[in-house]
């Protein structure tokens, strides 16, 4: 006996009348309309060309919202069932849009401005008078050159990663507990790094560690007077906090491999060494690859240590781009000059990273 009626009824654009398809795309275009007009009151508004009395871009914001809104209704008023798939990625896309690429929009707009907090003038458009001053800004080339080598620092971390991972893959005692004991820096913030190291065991005065550099010869221990050593420390502190990171993702994937290979190995004659290069490493290789271009990401964005203990000294040799946009905008509040190297810093992280990206993969794909 067939049921009566249909009881999953699925609204195709089919079953779609012309006068609900007018609706929606009223709805949808309309309320773009009253967007868009509201937007270009608001601006006119906010460069003093018609005095409508708008104190905040509220209702920028709320005409968005009810564009957004009617967007997504009108999606399942047009296209019925193929509207509500739409509907699962459509918020999302519009988050992204609303949270990314409109401040990104935005912040091109204030990278061509003259725009000083401390002046009365406002923000004014100067071209590409931004774009000189980069160019010839010598202290952000060195930040720049001080990011390769606190990159380049990471592959010191890496071995380092690597061998503790390796020790706490072996059959030792204790190692539940050593294995929480090195994961305790990476539950610390940078912050409280850069205090409880930076700022209190290496203060040059009654620091313990200083204290023990000078019981071993070291005449006036100043951890962050000299170029050299400033940046090496900020280096070891950040290490010290990140460290953890990599090797717990090394130890995930020693676990993963199969004792059965490196019992193969070991019938084959092979020693630990030659295990290890010949078995352990290859097949930890993309665990590795992922786990430095992670911390590569993280590491481009090293600015709390270095606010917090050196203030990008001595001379700017510890500065990082970040902390030197970051000081661009509290000590100097240049917004303009400083959202341009933010912008140029952003264009140079992704060029890097597609290239780091492209040669993992290569390096990653299975060779036959």
């Amino acid at each position: 006996m067939e049921p009566e009626g249909d009881r999953l009824h699925v609204v195709t654009t089919e079953n779609i009348s012309d006068a609900r398809r007018n609706f929606g795309n009223i709805l949808v275009y309309g309320s773009a309309a009253i967007m868009f007009l509201v937007a270009g009151l608001q601006s006119l508004d906010s460069n003093n060309i018609l005095d409508i009395g708008f104190v905040t871009w509220r209702p920028t914001l709320y005409a968005a919202l009810v564009w957004m809104v009617c967007l997504s209704a009108g999606q399942v008023i047009v296209r019925g069932e193929q509207g509500k798939r739409t509907l699962f990625i459509l918020p999302a896309a519009l988050f992204v849009g609303a949270m990314v690429v409109f401040p990104l929009i935005f912040a091109l707009g204030i990278a061509f401005s003259d725009w000083n907090l401390s002046s009365p003038n406002g923000r004014q458009f100067n071209g590409f008078d931004n774009v000189r001053q980069m160019w010839n800004d010598p202290f952000y080339w060195n930040s720049l050159t001080n990011m390769v080598w606190y990159t380049l620092a990471i592959f010191v971390e890496y071995i380092i990663a690597f061998g503790i991972a390796v020790l706490l893959n072996a059959e030792i005692r204790a190692r539940k507990f050593f294995r929480v004991s090195f994961l305790l820096p990476l539950m610390l913030s940078p912050v409280a790094v850069s205090w409880m190291i930076g700022k209190s065991m290496l203060e040059v005065r009654f620091g313990p560690i200083a204290r023990l550099a000078r019981e071993l010869g070291w005449d006036s221990p100043s951890f962050f007077g000299s170029p050299e050593i400033a940046r090496a420390s900020i280096m070891m502190m950040d290490a010290w906090t990140f460290i953890p990171f990599m090797m717990i993702m090394i130890l995930a994937g020693l676990q993963a491999i199969p004792t059965e290979l490196r019992e193969a190995a070991r019938v084959d004659g092979a020693g630990p060494w030659r295990a290890f290069w010949e078995v352990t490493f290859p097949l930890m290789l993309p665990v590795s690859i992922t786990a430095v271009l992670i911390r590569i990401i993280f590491k481009l964005k090293l600015a709390d240590i270095i606010i917090n203990v050196t203030s990008g000294g001595p001379g700017g040799a510890t500065d990082s781009v970040t902390s030197f946009i970051f000081r661009e905008y509290r000590d100097r509040s240049n917004v303009g000059y400083g959202t341009l190297l933010a912008i140029f810093y952003l264009v140079l992280i992704v060029i890097a990273m597609t290239i780091l990206m492209k040669l993992a993969d290569r390096w990653m794909r299975p060779r036959y």
